[in-house]
């Protein structure tokens, strides 16, 4: 049996005395009226032969359309409801959300109109304060930002 696991990247700023991060939210149609709980870091599933951080990297682009490097800030592994485990790494950079490009998924809709269309894999992108994050974000991502808020206190 083949592990499901994800790669991501949470990006965050500070401003003042606040921490804001970045979060996606997952296009086409079984997500168009979902919000709390819907967001995500942006992330993609990869296999035992890519290094994990390479495809946090590798998705970020496919998600956002946005290249990122610089100091990567590696979290505890989560384990989502779905059993896919999600590995992330933090990373302090500015991105304006209104400039993402993702990645298309083509699925047949509406159902069994033997259609395809095209939408989207991020339909839309956002800095949250680290207390609105937590209920927008999946459950189980709640705590990669605990483990950033606590690390980002730190510094």
């Amino acid at each position: 049996m083949i592990k499901k696991q994800s790669a991501g990247l949470l990006l965050y700023r500070k401003n003042k005395n606040s921490l804001e991060v970045f979060l996606v939210h997952p296009g086409g149609p079984f997500w168009k009226n979902k919000d709390e709980g819907s967001w995500s870091i942006p992330k993609g599933e990869f296999d035992e032969s890519e290094n994990p951080l390479q495809a946090a990297i590798r998705e970020f682009l496919e998600e956002t359309g946005k290249s990122v490097s610089g100091r990567f800030l590696k979290l505890h592994p989560v384990k989502q409801k779905s059993g896919k485990t999600v590995f992330a790494w933090a990373l302090e950079k500015n991105l304006d959300p209104s400039s993402i490009v993702s990645n298309t998924f083509e699925i047949i809709w509406p159902p069994h109109s033997g259609k395809f269309k095209s939408f989207p894999e991020v339909d839309k992108a956002s800095w949250f304060s680290i207390n609105e994050a937590k209920t927008k974000i999946n459950a189980a991502q709640v705590a990669l930002l605990t483990e950033l808020e606590g690390k980002s206190r730190l510094n």
